[in-house]
């Protein structure tokens, strides 16, 4: 190679590695480079929407310069960044808020949150706060503000949030993902910022001890105890009985855990409401409570009334499967896990699915056939207190008679 193509590819790879340096320090924490200057000593990654905190602490007067940055903001999105000295949640946050209004400018106020369903007035905050600007360049956010805090805030709760903007007005942001996680704590003296604390480091393990406990018990456990029920009837008599309720009262047990953790959960939330997944699981409750009440009360196979219990107990248990199954879909979009979670379930589901495809025809197959030869419709002779025939079909006695 000459010494002319060797000098261009030599000046082509240190600009290279000049623009990796650059592109890295506009989207990294300690290298990036404000403009006109101006530089923090302390700054901090926020774990959650992919936010940065840059901080200059003033101990002799306790006051703070803070740079709240966004990148990859869309100019029809709002920004805001708060403290909140009242907990780790939204209600209660003095903020400062940046979005691009009807003028095409980028403005940035304060903001006193005081409601969940608030659209970011502006107002004044608890403390004093001054030369509030803000500046969206190449889809960077920036909100620049200078906070007069009191002692009590100098280690405190932050919170920092992104939503859509409509017609001038900030809307409610999501629900699920990083827009639920984006809350920790802040030590302006010590630099030392965190996306966990004010205790959500275990509100999130709470929140998938609910998802994982209620995924289990409504949405495998339950499924199998129905199963066993309906087709294990002919294989296994009296068995079945057993490995029914074994399946429905442990998926029982585990559902009201999980029950029990999501009160918890919404308890130590107030304001943050999932009003269709609260509603689907207190309906599940209540269905679930109610079987475990039936079976205590449950005719004999000859009474009158059995039947109408059969059909009570196969409506309400049924309706509680299809219930849990889109329930703990609603638990997957607010909680917002890996795919493969939920990819997961839908194998499990799958699975099911197809052992009811198998299992059903086959079913019908030997109760016909049993019928027709004059034989039994289960396995073997069982006693009157399991035998109700399979899937509808007569018992031994030639009564009509639905599954227990």
């Amino acid at each position: 190679m000459d010494r002319t193509k060797s000098a261009k590819v030599s000046l082509f790879a240190v600009w290279t590695i000049l623009l990796v340096l650059n592109v890295n320090g506009q989207s990294g924490c300690d290298t990036h480079r404000f403009a006109n200057n101006i530089a923090f000593t302390s700054c901090s990654p926020l774990a959650a929407l992919g936010s940065f905190i840059h901080w200059n602490y003033n101990d002799q007067n306790s006051t703070v310069s803070i740079a709240y940055r966004h990148p990859g903001t869309p100019s029809s999105s709002w920004i805001a960044w708060g403290l909140n000295p009242s907990g780790a949640r939204m209600q209660g946050t003095q903020a400062l808020v940046a979005f691009t209004n009807s003028r095409g400018e980028f403005q940035a106020y304060t903001s006193s949150v005081d409601s969940y369903g608030t659209q970011l007035p502006p107002g004044n905050l608890s403390f004093g706060v001054s030369l509030v600007s803000a500046s969206l360049v190449n889809g960077e956010a920036t909100i620049f503000a200078t906070l007069e805090l009191p002692a009590n805030l100098i280690m405190t709760n932050q919170v920092w949030q992104m939503g859509p903007v409509t017609n001038g007005i900030p809307q409610i942001h999501q629900l699920s993902g990083d827009n639920i996680r984006s809350i920790g704590t802040i030590d302006f003296r010590t630099g030392q910022s965190s996306a966990s604390g004010g205790g959500s480091g275990n509100r999130l393990r709470r929140r998938n001890t609910h998802g994982i406990l209620n995924a289990v018990s409504w949405g495998v456990l339950m499924p199998m105890g129905a199963m066993m029920a309906r087709y294990m009837k002919v294989f296994t008599a009296p068995t079945w009985f057993y490995l029914h309720i074994a399946f429905q009262v442990s998926g029982y047990a585990i559902g009201v855990a999980g029950w029990a953790t999501g009160i918890k959960l919404g308890n130590d939330s107030p304001g943050t409401s999932y009003s269709t997944h609260r509603n689907l699981g207190i309906a599940l409750f209540t269905f679930a409570t109610l079987q475990v009440f039936a079976l205590l009360l449950r005719p004999k196979p000859d009474h009158k009334y059995r039947f109408y219990w059969n059909m009570y107990h196969h409506t309400v248990g049924y309706t509680t499967i299809i219930l849990s199954i889109i329930n703990i879909f609603k638990g997957f979009d607010i909680l917002d896990p890996e795919d493969k979670w939920r990819w997961a379930y839908i194998g499990i589901l799958i699975f099911l699915g197809a052992c009811v495809v198998i299992l059903e025809p086959l079913t019908w197959f030997i109760v016909l056939r049993r019928k027709n030869r004059g034989g039994n419709t289960v396995a073997a002779p069982i006693s009157n207190k399991y035998s109700n025939g399979v899937n509808g079909t007569t018992s031994t006695t030639g009564q009509h008679h639905q599954d227990a």
